[in-house]
């Protein structure tokens, strides 16, 4: 529903919280099926060296499985956080600003994590 004045300016529902709800619960369902494989690959790893660490991550199954997880994790972290901003920082500047740094933010946990465990599984 929109009020008339809505209307007459075409503002409204951006339409794409759909596409959100959709992602988040897709990327929650993948984290949710990936959880047991990646606590199972930290549990070998408790107690072990680099040699032992790069050993056991240099399996192609291993690596494959914990970057699958850093990267549903990651874009389920901004998909979540990129609506509590929208749904809570009232100031349009502020909000701009909040999303933006939650874009870079998760980029940047998401490429830290792939490279050391890309460093890791190759041993270097």
């Amino acid at each position: 529903m929109r009020t008339p004045l809505g209307r007459v300016r075409s503002l409204g529902a951006a339409h794409t919280g759909t596409g959100d709800f959709w992602r988040q619960r897709l990327t929650g369902v993948a984290m949710t099926l990936l959880i047991i494989p990646a606590i199972w690959v930290v549990m070998m790893l408790v107690g072990r060296n680099q040699a032992g660490a790069a050993q056991i991550l240099g399996s192609v199954p291993i690596a494959l499985i914990l970057l699958c997880f850093i990267v549903a994790s990651t874009w389920h972290m901004k998909i979540g956080m990129q609506v509590i901003i929208e749904d809570y920082v009232h100031d349009e500047k502020l909000k701009l600003a909040a999303v933006m740094a939650n874009q870079f933010f998760c980029a940047v946990v998401a490429l830290t994590s792939i490279y050391a465990l890309l460093k890791l599984s190759s041993g270097v």
